[in-house]
């Protein structure tokens, strides 16, 4: 034994790993493989790829039992029996292979000795890495007792149980004890002698009180532990390896050959996240394991649950990341919500399939919260600056459209409303998220000031265009087609205009009169009309001819901007 102070070691399946491996020879593999060992200082754990490469080989489900307990408690001589090995090769023959029939399948049974706890020259922190490692990768955990227990295992088994049950629920539970024949013959069970030794016991005192504490804790393993008193083998310990059953006490081989039933009857495939191991399966298993326990200063089973959710964490937040990605910003405000909650769901869901842990994973639930909540706020600052770069682009747009029609060469109302209601329905239609409500305010101000400012100029400019419109007329009736009575509506006109505004002092009061009407109305039909547009004649750069849009009759975009004004989509002001 004292040659194997080296660490964790497990045995690869021998026969198995030469099936798989035809360039070993059969001597090569008759012996013990270490997986795990300590460091120079025995403060932390590293991996033995000696050990890791015979495990790969394996390619069926794996099943590991694990023996555990204090320096020179006798666990190599158990492990040895567990095997029906001798041990007159020390542990290097440890490891013959063990292949089950469980429930149908076909299983690799490993077999894991540890490093004795509280051996000369380790920390306790290397103690309790041993000890967590061991608990984490068995399917069985064997704990074997000195006949007195002490308060340290009680300690150490209420540490098992809470891994146990943070990671895989209840699992099986063990217990050897070198238990007195006395206890025997009184009829006392192993089970209920070790259990009536941890019974919650009164007191007021602190350190009781902790004590009882980790007492309570035992109580969840229930009826999923077993309690195996085992007597001495033979009074003459140091030569045990060199006897056969025969010498052995015959109660002792009874209750050996009882407990290697028990150990074949639970003992299960390993299981994690709901998914047997093989050998690649399991190193790679056991790497995570060997991390989480290395990062922390103490290992205790929170720090292990948090260590093992980091990689389900991340897959979490991918989760929820690509599916806020799939939205393309911006995007109205509760339209982000709703995806928001939808993939929080996924994540979740995700989360609560894969995650390690019971009542500690809680902090890890907590901590995906958070990150979450910190990758949603960054949505909402993209999507608020998406929607402002948006919406100032329409909104430019639309003022630039304003200003090109404030200045055609020929006004037409009908043409302004057209590019009017054009403006407000891409605006409104293309302009999303947060930012829309008040840059549609701001469009609303806009609108109408432009339109306000195009009604001032629009008599104006009409008058100024009609005066010469008429003496043009003059000219063409009377020198090019010389036709009388058009030089006579010319010369009616031109009077008309300037004798009215002459008479009543302005211009403004003739665009009142109802022969103003009638004659904007002609003026609205001949410029701007379905056939024939004269401003874009007359501006071969015009808005309608790059915008494309069709050409709107001076009724129909009349009658279209009142809808326009009208929607409760256009809050004019």
């Amino acid at each position: 034994m004292g040659r194997w102070a080296a660490g964790i070691c497990a045995v690869a399946l021998v026969w198995l790993a030469a099936a798989a491996a035809g360039d070993l020879e059969p001597d090569e593999l008759e012996r013990a493989f270490p997986i795990v060992e300590p460091d120079y200082g025995h403060t932390k754990l590293r991996l033995s790829q000696q050990g890791l490469d015979a495990i790969r080989r394996i390619e069926t489900p794996i099943a590991v039992v694990g023996v555990i307990g204090p320096y020179r408690s006798g666990k190599s001589f158990l492990l040895n029996q567990l095997l029906s090995l001798s041990c007159d090769k020390g542990i290097w023959i440890w490891g013959t292979p063990v292949e089950m029939d469980i429930d149908g399948s076909k299983v690799s049974v490993l077999y894991l000795d540890t490093e004795g706890f509280e051996s000369v020259g380790k920390s306790n922190v290397y103690d309790d890495r041993i000890f967590a490692l061991a608990t984490v990768l068995s399917s069985v955990l064997i704990y074997n007792l000195p006949e007195t227990v002490r308060e340290a295992d009680i300690s150490r088994l209420s540490f098992a149980v809470e891994i146990a049950e943070e990671f895989y629920g209840r699992g099986k539970m063990l217990l050897s004890n070198q238990q007195s024949f006395s206890g025997l013959s009184r009829g006392i069970s192993c089970k209920e002698n070790l259990f009536s030794k941890w019974s919650m016991k009164p007191s007021n005192g602190y350190l009781t009180k902790v004590v009882n504490q980790i007492r309570d804790s035992l109580a969840v393993m229930g009826n999923n532990s077993t309690a195996f008193s085992l007597p001495q083998p033979h009074l003459q310990r140091t030569k045990l390896c060199d006897m056969d059953d025969k010498e052995l006490d015959p109660l002792y081989v009874k209750r050996r050959d009882e407990l290697k039933q028990v150990v074949a009857s639970i003992t299960r495939p390993k299981i994690v996240q709901g998914k047997t191991l093989n050998g690649k399966e399991f190193v790679a298993f056991l790497q995570q394991i060997l991390e989480a326990l290395n990062k922390g200063e103490i290992p205790s089973t929170g720090s292990l649950v948090e260590i093992f959710n980091k990689a389900i964490l991340d897959r979490c937040l991918k989760v929820y990341r690509d599916k806020m990605d799939g939205l393309g910003l911006p995007v109205p405000v509760d339209r982000l919500q709703q995806v928001h909650e939808t993939a929080i769901d996924q994540a979740r869901m995700l989360f609560d399939k894969q995650h390690f842990g019971k009542h500690h994973a809680a902090q890890s639930i907590l901590k995906l919260d958070d990150e979450i909540k910190k990758v949603y706020r960054n949505f909402l600052l993209a999507n608020e600056y998406q929607s402002s770069k948006l919406c100032e682009a329409r909104f430019s747009e639309c003022e630039d459209k304003m200003d090109h029609l404030q200045v055609l060469k020929l006004p037409s109302m009908a043409k302004f409303n057209a590019g009017f209601v054009h403006c407000n329905r891409s605006f409104v239609r293309e302009c999303v998220g947060p930012a829309k409500e008040s840059y549609e305010r701001r469009m609303s101000k806009m609108l109408v000031k432009s339109r306000a400012l195009f009604i001032k100029e629009y008599n104006n400019k009409l008058f100024n265009w009609l005066v010469t419109f008429s003496l043009v007329m003059v000219v063409i009736g009377r020198f090019v087609i010389k036709f009388f009575l058009l030089e006579i509506v010319a010369w009616v006109m031109f009077i008309f205009l300037e004798t009215y505004t002459r008479m009543f002092w302005s211009a403004e009061s003739l665009y009142y009169n109802p022969a103003w009407h009638i004659i904007v109305s002609s003026w609205e039909t001949i410029v701007y009309s379905p056939v024939l547009d004269l401003d874009r004649w007359a501006i071969p750069i015009a808005v309608l001819k790059k915008t494309g849009q069709p050409i709107v009759t001076p009724a129909a975009a009349q009658q279209e901007l009142s809808q326009e004004l009208n929607s409760p989509e256009i809050r004019l002001i």
